[in-house]
């Protein structure tokens, strides 16, 4: 689903490659690239440049606080009648009230147009990053095992996008962008490699939901795909998932989903040109979608590379959702972008508020990021938020050709920033040489011990065209989640 960033051993392939198709094509066409800040863009659809980084430094970055942050408010001296004795005393404590009152309206007036998450958040924040992490290859097993079953002829085999979101009956639903349904067989595959394998014919669907137990044992895909196409050739990406009322204080808990909808285009995206985040809703226990609401529409947005999609991450902080999104702007980093909504209330399309730069508007016409220069600090068009002891943690690819492997993170005291980073970042592992990472995803669900548990996806490139679907369908492995923790600690 998106732009992997080269590394050193894809360095020379990268700049000749093509997607390995398994993200985002039609089928018979392959699927679109990894995502990432540099090196494949998936709204482009094209190899973009990178841009260095400097994964050992923490790098600063200038905020800007709103107007009015600096004003000072006085109280003009007011001309008194010439008086004396008790009438004056009277006077002066009238004049005393008045300044007070005077003062007291210009604080009230100037901290509402401050953001108040930041205010919130300094008092307890403090720069966190990566201390340490390590493979989860359990749960990266899991999917293995379910996705290999012999048994199971037309569900889940490989698929990108990953988010997940705890049922309150203790399952957990797993939400998949572009997906391979179909039986895969053992070893060896048709070029005699020791690797399980899918047929050339396998199913190809934009979309999937995959159940696992409270045990964290995968145990069944719902129909894919399971959100329909609009069928005026658009498609819908499932992004992040909550469970909330029906309506506030309802007794009802449903399962809201962001949607990202895409459509067809001519190149540079002739992987889909962004259209509209919606929001579906799921009935439970059943998971029955029973509905889609549309969000934010950014059809009427004349450049793509402006528009922005909503739901790459959502974080409950107080009383507030904060929804984050990216645009689809040309590499080699993408900017982010913050929305809110009262917690619990992500159905309510009337609630939303979106960040212009200085406050929080209910109009989505007028968006400015709140991190990313375009060059080498930014985002990949998919990256993942968490909060940690009242500090905001941002995790995603690296800029540049080091996003091809590399995640880093940038941490803020408040979803609105200012960012700092791009902190040191690791490598996790990857299937072979030849395939790259992307879109890291949070799963706060799945962590204990005060580790966050991070997905990515892989995929591979391919320097000639069609040629990464093969490759997809001979070696599975390289079309699926993986996992990894990590531990945050504070920043140097």
């Amino acid at each position: 689903m998106s732009n992997p960033r080269g590394g050193d051993a894809l360095a020379e392939a990268a700049r000749t490659a093509q997607p390995a198709p398994g993200c985002r094509p039609r089928p018979g066409a392959g699927p679109t690239p990894p995502e990432g800040a540099g090196g494949w863009d998936r709204g482009a659809g094209r190899r973009t440049p990178g841009s260095d980084t400097r994964g050992g430094r923490a790098l600063g970055t200038r905020g800007r606080r709103p107007r009015g942050w600096g004003a000072q408010c006085r109280a003009e001296p007011l001309a008194l009648p010439c008086v004396t004795g008790e009438a004056t005393a009277r006077a002066r404590v009238a004049v005393t009230l008045i300044a007070a009152a005077v003062l007291l309206g210009g604080l009230i007036a100037w901290l509402g147009e401050r953001p108040e998450d930041t205010v919130d958040g300094a008092r307890s924040c403090e720069g966190r990053g990566i201390a340490s992490w390590r493979e989860e290859a359990t749960l990266t097993g899991e999917f293995a095992r379910y996705g290999d079953d012999p048994a199971r002829g037309d569900d889940w085999s490989g698929g990108d996008g990953t988010h997940s979101v705890r049922l309150p009956d203790g399952r957990t639903l797993w939400l998949f962008s572009d997906t391979f349904l179909g039986a895969v067989h053992a070893p060896p595959n048709a070029a005699g490699e020791p690797y399980s394998w899918r047929d050339p014919s396998a199913p190809f669907v934009r979309n999937s939901a995959v159940v696992m137990t409270p045990a964290r044992a995968v145990e069944r895909t719902l129909p894919a795909p399971f959100f329909p196409d609009t069928g005026v050739g658009e498609w819908r990406w499932p992004v992040s998932a909550r469970v909330e009322p029906r309506a506030p204080g309802s007794r009802e808990k449903v399962v809201r989903v962001l949607l990202w909808t895409r459509a067809e285009g001519p190149g540079p995206y002739v992987y889909g040109v962004p259209a509209a985040t919606e929001l579906a809703t799921l009935s439970l226990p059943d998971l029955r979608l029973t509905g889609i609401t549309q969000v934010l529409d950014q059809r009427r947005t004349a450049d793509p590379a402006r528009r922005v999609l909503f739901g790459t991450a959502a974080v409950d902080a107080g009383p507030w959702t904060y929804v984050f999104g990216a645009d689809d702007g040309q590499a080699p980093a993408h900017r982010a972008y913050a929305a809110r909504v009262p917690r619990g209330r992500l159905g309510d399309v009337r609630a939303w508020e979106y960040w212009d730069g200085e406050r929080w508007r209910a109009d989505g016409r007028r968006l400015a990021p709140v991190l990313g220069d375009g060059r080498r600090r930014g985002v990949g068009s998919a990256f993942t938020v968490v909060r940690d002891t009242g500090t905001y943690v941002l995790f995603t690819m690296a800029a540049g050709p080091a996003g091809l492997r590399t995640i880093t993170s940038y941490w803020s005291c408040s979803p609105t920033g200012p960012w700092h980073g791009p902190a040191r970042g690791f490598t996790p592992p990857l299937p072979d040489a030849t395939v790259a990472a992307y879109n890291p995803q949070a799963h706060p669900a799945l962590g204990a011990g005060g580790r966050v548990v991070l997905s990515y996806d892989v995929n591979r490139l391919d320097a000639a065209p069609g040629a990464g679907q093969a490759e997809l369908n001979a070696n599975v492995s390289r079309y699926r989640p993986r996992f990894v923790s990590v531990r945050l600690g504070p920043t140097g």
